[in-house]
């Protein structure tokens, strides 16, 4: 039910230490919008058991949906939490013809859902699990809100990128907004500029609410609190699946629904894919391609579905897909417990 691939050190680390949760002190959470669907069932095994009890410091790092289930993570019952995403996420229902503001205020109802002013207070304070959220800070063309000029500067950062990833400095850059008492450093080889702004009661949800802020899409996030004036979006632009280096001691869990992460929101359709040095501590873990295959249709969710799909199909194929990522959660389970997940891990294939 699921794969498990992990770089040289994190792997000599287990086999010499076994899976322990103590290992890890970061957890990444990539983009991908109802792609994270597929990873429903480890998260709540994750944070409702493996997790339950840790005492030391893990930071959550996320952008985009990542960021949405860094929120959950970081509340007191994080089991209830990121079921009230994944039901308020599968109930959403857009317009026809969807502007982006009629996307964006869908999703701030969704965040108010799901973060509650309780929420919010247990994300600030958590001494343990401690929630980062990218967000990608636009500048040039890419800051308006007009399609046009919005649409040309993208396809800039398009072209940029596909020469050098390095590019995307030029209307970009990346923010940290962190726990109030957070200690994460990352290294970017590309230099990409990145500033780290502490969370508050006034900006968490606009930040988070930026992180997912996809361009053309949905509409940017203006002058977030605490932060520099100007337009911010969805931190997957730059960090779409991550590569960077996690300076901080200790291994990295990363539960992703792809073997082979790519580095910003360009980079989909390209071949380039994140460098595996940034991989070396990390453990990702990945529905196997026999899951994933049985699902219906043969694919997981993704946001072609609000599209392809008429409602009702629509939502009955997310919550199946909800209720067969159990197996992957037992599957794991399974190979903890027997020690077998040792002989399960193996090298990066990137």
């Amino acid at each position: 039910m699921i794969e498990l691939y992990a770089g040289e050190t994190a792997r000599k680390t287990i086999q010499e230490q076994g899976f322990k949760q103590s290992l890890f002190t970061s957890f990444l959470g990539a983009s991908g919008g109802p792609k994270w669907f597929s990873l429903y069932g480890l998260d709540r095994y994750l944070f409702g058991y493996f997790f339950k009890d840790r005492t030391q410091e893990l930071n959550l790092i996320g952008s985009s949906a990542g960021a949405f289930r860094a929120a959950c993570f970081a509340q007191a019952n994080p089991v209830a939490a990121i079921e009230r995403f994944a039901s308020h996420y599968c109930a959403t229902i857009y317009p026809e013809k969807p502007k982006p503001r009629d996307i964006t205020d869908k999703a701030e109802i969704l965040l108010r859902d799901v973060v509650s002013e309780s929420g919010i207070d247990e994300i600030l304070h958590n001494p343990v699990f401690k929630a980062h959220f990218i967000v990608a800070k636009s500048k040039g063309f890419v800051q308006y809100e007009n399609t046009m000029l919005q649409g040309l500067g993208l396809a800039k950062s398009y072209v940029g990128n596909r020469i050098n990833r390095k590019h995307l400095k030029s209307q970009f850059e990346r923010f940290v907004f962190h726990h109030p008492h957070s200690e994460f450093a990352l290294q970017d080889p590309d230099n990409i500029p990145t500033q780290h702004v502490s969370l508050s009661d006034s900006n968490l949800i606009p930040a988070l609410l930026a992180s997912g802020s996809i361009p053309m899409v949905m509409a940017g996030i203006r002058n977030i609190p605490g932060a520099p004036s100007g337009m911010y979006r969805d931190g997957g632009v730059i960090d779409y699946h991550f590569d960077f280096e996690i300076q901080n001691k200790g291994l990295c869990l990363y539960p992703h629904f792809n073997p082979t992460p790519k580095p910003g929101w360009f980079d989909k359709s390209s071949k380039r894919v994140a460098r595996s040095e940034h991989y070396d501590r990390t453990v990702l873990i990945c529905p196997s391609k026999d899951f994933i295959s049985a699902l219906p249709y043969g694919k997981i969710p993704d946001r072609n579905d609000f599209v392809d799909l008429d409602v009702t199909t629509r939502q009955k194929y997310w919550n199946t897909v909800l209720q067969e990522t159990e197996r992957t959660a037992e599957s794991l389970d399974s190979a903890i417990k027997t020690g077998e997940i040792i002989k399960l891990i193996k090298p990066l294939p990137f």
